[in-house]
């Protein structure tokens, strides 16, 4: 699967990956522990985490809860795999089957009962 890609995909995409995954990390500890916790793994997702954070305050609503802030940044990231890498790559479907494995799956099961 890895080698269907060039490196630079494979490097943006998993970059996104964690922080987006990082983030979704920070706000499921944050259910947990409070942001000043003292626990370390708080500490190096909020120390992470945190200048992303203030990046997207601009455009953050003020409605948001504190602690779901960190998931509503995660979101862009997300929506950046979802549809910026594809529409890099020039795939052609969009939406839900726009990730590159699932759009190679797609288009097998096509040709399979499209004979």
């Amino acid at each position: 699967m890895a080698q269907a890609f060039p490196l630079w995909v494979i490097i943006i995409d998993y970059g996104l990956g964690v922080v987006m995954w990082t983030l979704i990390g920070r706000t499921a500890m944050n259910m947990f522990q409070p942001e000043n916790s003292d626990f370390f793994f708080m500490k190096a997702f909020v120390k992470l985490t945190d200048p992303l954070i203030r990046l997207w305050k601009p455009i953050t609503p003020q409605f948001l809860l504190p602690p779901l802030v960190p998931l509503y940044v995660a979101w862009f990231f997300y929506l950046a795999r979802f549809y910026l890498m594809p529409y890099l790559l020039g795939y052609s479907v969009m939406g839900m089957l726009s990730f590159p494995l699932e759009g190679e799956v797609a288009a097998g099961i096509y040709a399979i009962f499209n004979r």
